[in-house]
């Protein structure tokens, strides 16, 4: 026959009471140690203590320092650290859009030098802007000069004798037909 909830939950807490009582005196010794076993201190008051008994034990100070300790610098002179990087910061970004700015307005008196010679007489001005012009070309060397000629004469030999190759072909097919 089953056994009811009611009658399991009471069976349960039968065992349980004799198992109190049999292991009364085991059970305090088992929360006596647990209780030793606690820290009853904060992690930081810990480290405080364990650095002062090592100091006490005759050890360094610098030698005794966890690695993650913050390196005496208190939250003012962090907070001051911090606002003299943002200024330097602040400073950087300035003069990069003061050079920025420099920088436009060089271009923009360059265009406007442009402009005005061209607005010369027409023979006059076309010939200076030529000029001008022919001084911003990168002119290559002799040897630059001599590959490029062989490439592009090569290539021209090569189109020519296509096209002649078709055009004969062409027109042979075109006197066959008629």
């Amino acid at each position: 026959m089953a056994k009811t909830r009611a009658q399991r939950k009471a069976e349960r807490r039968a065992r349980e009471a004799e198992e109190q009582k049999r292991s009364g005196s085991e059970r305090r010794a088992e929360s006596r140690a647990q209780h030793d076993t606690q820290i009853g201190v904060s992690g930081d008051v810990a480290e405080i203590e364990a650095i002062e008994a090592g100091i006490a034990a005759g050890a360094d100070e610098a030698d005794l320092e966890v690695p993650d300790a913050p390196h005496g610098l208190s939250r003012s002179e962090r907070r001051a650290e911090a606002k003299a990087a943002k200024q330097a910061d602040r400073k950087k970004r300035d003069e990069q859009k003061r050079r920025e700015r420099d920088q436009i307005a060089r271009q923009q008196k360059k265009a406007s030098v442009e402009r005005q010679s061209g607005a010369r007489g027409g023979v006059v001005g076309f010939l200076l802007s030529c000029w001008a012009e022919l001084k911003k070309v990168q002119w290559p060397d002799r040897e630059t000069l001599v590959q490029a000629t062989a490439v592009t004469i090569i290539f021209v030999a090569v189109a020519a004798a296509y096209l002649g190759a078709l055009d004969a072909l062409f027109s042979w097919l075109v006197k066959q037909i008629l």
